[in-house]
């Protein structure tokens, strides 16, 4: 009796980690759903109809109760974040530089590079060619934070 009732834990246990941690294929879920499976077979096969009978209906029972607890929206709200993250991972450089700008290249544009305005460097894209280091360039276009430049 002790291997059913430890075929019933381990397979709800398998089933809540599919539901609740793993995301993915399946496997835990699968498992789970063999291991009560497992048990019911067991029961039937060493302990006759009706223990079987009771253990498919115990197994069918507690895998409704583990469900509608883990549907439920108040299991999802404990575990969901609940905080807003405001920050941005990269500072947009382009709301510092307008188009006219002046600056010079730090590094060659082949055709990405460094280029310094005034106290800020940022990386830009050379409209045409390659322009070498210490090439004074002008901004012309800004088009989704990424700024071009031309030769000055």
């Amino acid at each position: 009796m002790g291997l059913i009732i430890a075929l019933v834990l381990v397979g709800l246990v398998l089933i809540l980690a599919e539901i609740l941690l793993i995301p993915g294929v399946g496997v835990a879920g699968i498992l789970g759903l063999l291991s009560l499976g497992g048990s019911c077979y067991y029961s039937f096969y060493e302990f006759g109809n009706l223990t079987g009978g009771i253990v498919t209906g115990v197994n069918a029972l507690l895998l409704v109760i583990t469900l509608i607890y883990v549907l439920r929206a108040k299991t999802w709200k404990r575990m969901s974040l609940e905080t807003n993250i405001d920050s941005k991972a990269v500072d947009d450089d382009s709301s510092y530089i307008a188009v006219g700008d002046k600056g010079q290249a730090v590094t060659r544009l082949a055709p990405m590079g460094m280029v310094r305005f005034g106290e800020r460097t940022v990386e830009v894209k050379a409209l045409e060619g390659i322009l070498e280091s210490g090439t004074d360039v002008e901004v012309v276009m800004i088009e989704d934070r990424r700024i071009y430049v031309n030769k000055f």
